[in-house]
């Protein structure tokens, strides 16, 4: 079996990586923050300590994973953002360029400026936040001195459950189990989900089909925020005791005061062209996430 040393993996994606892969592979999975039994220590951002731990494991490939994805801390800690976003990063195609073997790296949608409706693979992106710009220049580093590379941009992450789950929908769910009855959810912000399961098996078959290259990787069918709760509240058969209520970005201003494209909306073009889409419409893949990850709660909600 090929060897995968998989970087930062402690978040929700990272646990999809080491679902996904963990029956086929050998995986060294490392994060500084050791939340799993499968996780052994190490902080990316220590170059020393991360060419010794892959070398010594002399993997086939090399998956980094980890990031700050939390765009309001990457503002008020832009060198720390640097470093882990942007840094480390270089660290991992040095490294990949040593052992000579291929680099997976992890970029976002968010490096698009929102003026357009829809971005493939072709269109310049142009960052906003500091977040956005640490990934782009990442993706860039990543594209100019690598030859083997795989690049995989993701929309708005959903997966690895309440524990895991920073984003959206877990942030929609607290507030189901804390019973709110009235939602503010903004209707201006557009994009396209991504389950972290769906987006770890597409991986899975480029690696296997030894394509690498610049790929989109989201959910299919565009939506917004607004109508993501509303399918979440009925999924939960919710439609009678929640009112859901549409805002403009500035009523969370104050929380959410990073700079954010209207639209984040990808449109897979690559993987089209190469009939490697195995990304699924958003709201089946959104039902299947509620019901492995949150099946326990349905009770209590109701």
């Amino acid at each position: 079996m090929k060897k995968i040393f998989m970087s930062g993996v402690g978040g929700m994606l990272g646990d999809a990586f080491y679902k996904t892969f963990k029956n086929d592979y050998i995986l060294k999975c490392t994060d500084f923050d050791l939340n799993t039994t499968w996780l052994e220590y190490l902080d990316f951002r220590n170059k020393e300590e991360y060419y010794k731990m892959v070398s010594e494991f002399n993997p086939d490939y090399l998956f980094h994973i980890g990031a700050f994805t939390d765009l309001e801390f990457c503002e008020l800690n832009k060198d720390n953002a640097y470093l882990t976003n942007m840094l480390s990063v270089q660290y991992a195609v040095e490294i990949a360029n040593e052992l000579k073997i291929p680099l997976l790296y992890i970029s976002t949608a968010g490096i698009f400026d929102g003026s357009k409706e829809e971005y493939d693979e072709d269109d310049i992106p142009n960052p906003l936040s500091v977040y956005a710009k640490t990934k782009y220049e990442a993706e860039l580093y990543v594209q100019n001195n690598i030859q083997n590379h795989l690049i995989c941009r993701a929309g708005w992450m959903m997966g690895g459950g309440i524990l895991k789950d920073k984003k959206f929908i877990n942030k929609i769910i607290k507030q189901l189990i804390q019973k709110n009855e009235t939602l503010y959810v903004v209707d201006d912000k557009d994009g396209t989900p991504t389950y972290t399961i769906d987006f770890a098996k597409n991986v899975k078959l480029l690696i296997e089909n030894n394509q690498y290259g610049l790929f989109n990787m989201v959910c299919n069918g565009v939506t917004s925020r607004y109508e993501v709760a509303n399918e979440l509240v009925n999924i939960f058969s919710l439609n009678d005791r929640i009112n859901i209520i549409p805002v403009s970005s500035d009523y969370f201003k104050k929380d959410y005061f990073a700079t954010r494209p209207i639209s984040e909306r990808l449109i897979n073009k690559r993987l089209n062209q190469l009939n490697m889409n195995i990304m699924r419409d958003w709201k089946v893949a959104l039902n299947e996430y509620i019901n492995e990850y949150y099946n326990d709660i349905y009770t209590t909600l109701r």
